[in-house]
């Protein structure tokens, strides 16, 4: 494993071989199929995905998008060649599957593996990879979305579905205190009745 730190300046110095590496070369071990990880030295945020997207974008490859750091490095080492190809089938393969539903990613992808285009294995990673990013996007939409309606909720000054349903509770506990309330009156009443006569 190459281990990359990038500094401010934008230069990337690699710490296992202890040399500064130009944005070439970089893409040069990656392609001689050595694991590479970037970390920014300021912050160690792992900048590898973005690396990798940008000398893909160097190759001539248009249209990356944030693609797994695995499926990015399996791209460059296939070479120049086959990249445009590829990352175009990853693009659209990542766009459709918002809309595809499961079964139909999976006959995708198995029509890519019996075509040669992926192995099972990338095939498999990449279904995998495609519905936590699908799941994961759901849940950020759903939270986004429900913190908008609560937002504007709140400066209508109208009731959410959460404040709702707090005061059916409330509203349900009441009418329990109540019926309990007149069936003890029923019987002080039918107590006194008795009394009186």
């Amino acid at each position: 494993m190459h281990y990359i730190k990038k500094y401010a300046n934008r230069k990337l110095y690699d710490t296992t071989d202890k040399r500064y590496l130009t944005m070439d070369q970089l893409a040069e071990v990656i392609k001689s199929g050595k694991e590479v990880s970037i970390i920014d030295n300021k912050t160690g945020k792992d900048l590898t995905s973005s690396i990798v997207s940008q000398l893909l974008a160097r190759d001539d490859t248009t249209n990356t998008m944030e693609i797994p750091t695995s499926h990015l490095i399996q791209l460059l080492r296939k070479g120049s060649d086959t990249l445009v190809g590829y990352g175009k089938k990853y693009v659209d393969l990542w766009q459709s599957a918002f809309i595809m539903s499961r079964d139909e990613t999976e006959k995708f992808i198995n029509i890519l593996i019996k075509n040669k285009e992926l192995s099972e294995t990338e095939g498999t990673n990449l279904l995998q990879d495609i519905q936590a990013y699908v799941t994961s996007l759901k849940n950020w939409i759903t939270e986004k979305v429900d913190n908008r309606v609560n937002e504007v909720l709140s400066m209508m000054n109208l009731v959410s579905k959460d404040q709702l349903l707090q005061i059916q509770s409330k509203m349900d506990t009441l009418y329990q205190r109540i019926d309990e309330l007149e069936k003890k009156l029923d019987t002080v009443s039918v107590d006194q009745s008795k009394d009186n006569s």
